[in-house]
């Protein structure tokens, strides 16, 4: 079996341009280089993620595209996290949207097919990546602002936790939450420490034990997303939110966001190969393969 593929690696391998006017090598703690600019790309395209940078205002818009309903697997979380590694290292950027391309859903969360019926070895290639979205999205420098456009279950709702500011388009119809207990999984420790730290210790245990979704409404109401508007309005209360963030100084908001949330990240990366032992031992047993391949035959019967 071939080794897994690090995530230089796979960056490498993307062939795709970067979005920064400088190389990247030349992050922000770093001078410009001599000579002249390259010319600033305002866009760029991975086959599921789309990415837009208005260098005007500094902000990037992320738009996830990967239909049918943006499930996390190895290779959106791949794109996800070298789309967000180019905006990290392009000092135009200061903030990003988080949204989707597709109607009704934000992303359905982690992709079960990759959880199913596979090595140990893919197992930790595709934790390692879940584990590395969180840690860029956690940690990041920018601001970053959640405009979620439909329903957002389990590790799409794990994206949106991990934002600075979650904004939810105003329909009942649409849902969020960590609901792998539902499906026979038990979220992570930084799953549930996210979560927690959001939604206070009483509603996220309640939530993570009954594998809640809630309605946009009642997700607002305790606090999991900070605001409802209608959708047509989504993106402009998106852009409003964000340049009120952009008008405080970075180094007093960025100091201030890692005081907050340097416990939690310090945790994972303490832990985070006995974190993917324990995944793969927990996934690997027969029950839970049971168990997911019995929600897959269901999908598949709802799509039939």
């Amino acid at each position: 079996m071939a080794a897994a593929l690090t995530l230089a690696q796979r960056i490498a391998r993307s062939g795709v341009l970067p979005l920064c006017r400088r190389p990247l090598a030349w992050g922000r703690a770093h001078q410009e280089p001599p000579g002249p600019l390259l010319t600033p790309c305002r866009a760029f395209s991975n086959n599921k993620i789309l990415v837009e940078l208005d260098e005007s205002s500094g902000v990037a818009t992320m738009k996830f595209k990967s239909p049918p309903v943006n499930s996390l697997n190895l290779d959106f979380l791949t794109e996800f996290c070298i789309s967000l590694e180019k905006l990290e290292n392009d000092r135009a950027c200061r903030g990003v949207i988080l949204t989707s391309a597709i109607p009704k859903i934000f992303s359905s969360g982690l992709d079960i097919t990759e959880m199913c019926g596979k090595s140990t070895e893919h197992y930790a290639e595709f934790w390692r990546a879940v584990q590395e979205m969180w840690l860029q999205m956690y940690s990041s420098n920018m601001v970053t602002v959640a405009a979620v456009n439909g329903s957002s279950p389990a590790g799409g709702c794990l994206i949106a936790l991990t934002c600075d500011y979650r904004i939810m388009a105003e329909n009942p119809k649409f849902s969020i939450g960590l609901n792998e207990a539902q499906l026979g999984i038990v979220a992570p420790f930084w799953f549930k420490d996210t979560f927690v730290n959001t939604v206070g210790h009483r509603v996220a245990e309640r939530s993570l034990q009954l594998g809640s979704l809630y309605p946009a409404p009642e997700a607002h109401r305790f606090g999991l997303v900070d605001e409802l508007v209608p959708e047509e309005k989504l993106q402009e209360k998106a852009a409003a939110v964000m340049a009120q963030w952009l008008a405080l100084p970075d180094h007093a908001r960025q100091l201030t966001k890692s005081m907050m949330r340097k416990a939690v990240l310090d945790r994972l990366v303490a832990h985070r190969e006995e974190d993917i032992q324990n995944f793969i031992s927990f996934i690997s047993k027969e029950s839970i393969q049971k168990s997911l391949r019995m929600y897959m035959e269901m999908l598949k019967k709802k799509k039939s």
